[in-house]
Order: C-alpha cells, then structure tokens, then sequence
C-alpha cells in the first residue's frame, strides 16, 4: 500500500491529469477541504479532503518545511 500522508508545501500526483497535460500538483492549504495548484499553468482547485485521499496517486516531493 502506497503511503498517502501528505502535508503542506508537499508535491503530489492525482489519479487524472489536468488539462493542461500537468500531473503534478502542490497542496497550498490544508483544513476540512485542501486546495491544490497545478504545476504546469499555475491554476488551484480546493477538494474536499475525503474526495482529494481518494484522488490522490502519490506524494512526489515532501515539503523541506
């Protein structure tokens, strides 16, 4: 099973892409829903955090917080 603790500042990749073509995304705010910012066109999406463990592939980077 694949680790899915996350944290702020941390790097992760979603299940779908964005239509950008960017796979990657940065958690900019944490609470009962997180918002998350593409990587390729700098464009944020907050998710309920129940919706965003399930959509949620892997942490690519940990925060160096």
């Amino acid at each position: 099973m694949i680790n899915k603790e996350f944290a702020l500042n941390d790097v992760v990749e979603m299940k779908k892409q964005h239509p950008c073509g960017e796979n990657r995304w940065k958690i900019i705010r944490m609470g009962m829903d997180i918002r998350i910012k593409c990587l390729g066109c700098q464009h944020s999406v907050m998710i309920p955090r129940k919706d965003f463990s399930k959509k949620m592939k892997k942490v690519l980077e940990h925060s160096s917080d």
